[in-house]
């Protein structure tokens, strides 16, 4: 499956007086998103890290339609969009409760060593799982 979805409650803290939710806090929610496609997939964030890989947004391209507010249920969508050497790319949305489109995104995340902070070639196990989905 290329795409996975999660729910999001808004909460107060993430946004501004007007209840609207702040620009920059959308990107942790993508980051949600992609965190729980991978681990929908069967493969850990946490356990990747552990063994000395990351895997850091090298860029990213938000589009804002229309504001989330203080307590609505969002729904993130991740999709699997391509992955090549070392690049991994997803397609992600966030819809509202009315299933109105708030927000697009785009990311590109590159799979580093740790320890040496240079970019490599995603591990077997990943490979084989984004194989899959090309």
């Amino acid at each position: 499956m290329k795409e996975h979805q999660i729910e999001v409650r808004v909460r107060y803290s993430e946004t501004d007086q007007m209840g609207v939710v702040y620009h920059g806090n959308y990107i942790p929610y993508f980051e949600i998103g992609r965190v729980e496609w991978l681990r929908n997939k069967g493969v850990s964030y946490k356990s990747m890290e552990e063994s000395g890989i990351a895997l850091p947004i090298v860029s990213m391209t938000l589009n804002y339609k229309k504001p989330a507010r203080y307590d609505e249920l969002l729904t993130v969508k991740t999709k699997f969009k391509s992955q090549t050497s070392v690049k991994i790319e997803f397609d992600c949305e966030i819809w509202n409760e009315k299933t109105e489109l708030l927000t697009t995104a785009h990311f590109i995340l590159v799979f580093v060593d740790v320890k040496i902070g240079k970019p490599i070639a995603p591990p077997e196990y990943i490979k084989s799982l984004l194989k899959d989905l090309e």
